[in-house]
């Protein structure tokens, strides 16, 4: 392939203007497959549902596939959409948009961490101290606050790769 590959955005672009007038999903394959993988296509037919596209199951065709449309204020509404996200991200901006991210994603890990730290010392402090059924209250805190920092730390690994 020796065409320049497409954005996402810019595949999603296509695959809502080719069914403006309707399309079928192999005619959108072979009309994109020069500028993208078919799973870069197939991640474009979906993320161009979310923006409207939909199917039209009485004209399923056995070699063509699923036909899609869009209706055209759905369209215009992605194309309004597209220039404002086309405008705002530059590759400094989107640089320190995954880097505040990142940052939010530690500090929320961070959070719950000294939080379950703090729940169970002030649990045992409480236990030693004689006031057991307050002590295991706050270690019961303790478990439930580590459970969701380990899930929230599965999730954030999850997403960053």
């Amino acid at each position: 392939m020796n065409a320049a590959r497409l954005s996402p955005l810019e595949l999603t672009d296509r695959v809502l203007s080719m069914a403006t007038t309707g399309v079928y999903r192999q005619s959108v394959f072979e009309a994109l497959g020069p500028v993208a993988t078919q799973r870069q296509i197939r991640d474009a037919i979906a993320q161009a549902k979310q923006f409207g596209l939909y199917t039209v199951s009485a004209l399923r065709d056995e070699e063509l596939g699923t036909y899609y449309q869009v209706d055209s204020a759905s369209y215009e509404s992605f194309q309004a959409a597209s220039k404002t996200l086309a405008t705002q991200t530059t590759p400094d901006n989107l640089a320190e948009q995954v880097v505040a991210t990142h940052q939010a994603l530690r500090a929320m890990l961070t959070t719950v961490a000294s939080s379950t730290l703090g729940l169970g010392l002030l649990g045992g402090w409480c236990l030693l101290d004689g006031h057991t059924q307050l002590g295991r209250g706050l270690w019961l805190g303790a478990i439930v606050a580590g459970g969701l920092w380990g899930v929230q730390r599965w999730i954030v690994r999850r997403a960053l790769g």
